[in-house]
Parts: C-alpha cells; structure tokens; sequence
C-alpha cells in the first residue's frame, strides 16, 4: 500500500538525511559544501514520509517484544556466546561494525533491503532482482560461515 499510494519504500536513504539535518544545524557551512549530503537531505526538515516510517521501525519491534512478553535487554544472544563467547563488549564492537558495512553498502549500492526488496522487486527492477539473489546467496553463506556448527549438539 505505501509503494502504491506514497512512493517507494527506503530505509538507509533517513540515516543521510539525519547527518545532513544534524549537521546543518552545528555545522551549516559544512553540510551546504557537501553535495552528497544536499542532494539525500535536501529540504533539511525529518517532517517527512520516510522518516516516520523509519522510526515506527524500532518503535514497532519494541511493542511487539513487549506485547509478547518477549522483550529482552540480554547483550549477547546464545547463538553468538555460543560460537564467539559470552563477552558484551565485544558483541557490541561486532554489531557496530557490521551495522556500518550494512550502512555504507546499502548506500554504495543504491539502496537497501526495504528499498530493493520491498520497492524495487515489487516494480520488476532487474537490479533489484539481482540486488535481492546476491542477498539471500550471501546471508546463507554467512550464516553457515559464523554459525556452522551451531545445531550440531
């Protein structure tokens, strides 16, 4: 419905447009020099569609985990403390690190997972349909790379 009657469906486009109202507000002469930032943050507003969309995100996840009586504040799952050890710390540098390769992948390669898979395959996009084989293809190799033998009890 949102593809249809607003536009298509983008998540990691709002990080930019985040860093450029961010930065418009400390540094504005910065964030006017850099056209990367201009072009994604263009009206310098958050007011808008997507941003709202993007924080129903968490929002969402949070009240379902709580509705369900699922909601955690565990550190380290037991899939990860059972292949890489029960240390949050390093739990946390792996995620942050992870999250900026998944960041600056989705906005190297023009868009990300919601925006390829849920806009772009919806529209017949031949990138899209590439983007989305590549991913599943990857996940399920990196998947079996980091938790191989998980299962075999």
């Amino acid at each position: 419905m949102a593809v249809a009657l607003v536009q298509p469906i983008g998540v990691s486009t709002q990080y930019v447009v985040l860093d450029g109202v961010l930065l418009h507000q400390v540094l504005p002469d910065v964030a006017d020099q850099s056209a990367y930032l201009s072009e994604a943050a263009g009206g310098w507003t958050l007011a808008t569609y997507e941003f709202f969309f993007v924080l129903g995100i968490p929002i969402g996840a949070f009240l379902a985990a709580w509705a369900t009586k699922r909601f955690s504040t565990r550190l380290v799952p037991g899939e990860w403390a059972h292949r890489f050890g029960p240390i949050p710390g390093r739990r946390l540098v792996w995620s942050c690190i992870g999250g900026f390769l998944l960041l600056f992948g989705a906005r190297f390669g023009g868009g990300c997972t919601s925006g390829h898979i849920i806009s772009g395959v919806s529209q017949l996009a031949v990138s899209s349909l590439i983007f989305s084989a590549v991913l599943f293809v990857s996940a399920i190799l990196t998947a079996r790379w980091l938790y191989g033998d998980w299962g075999k009890q």
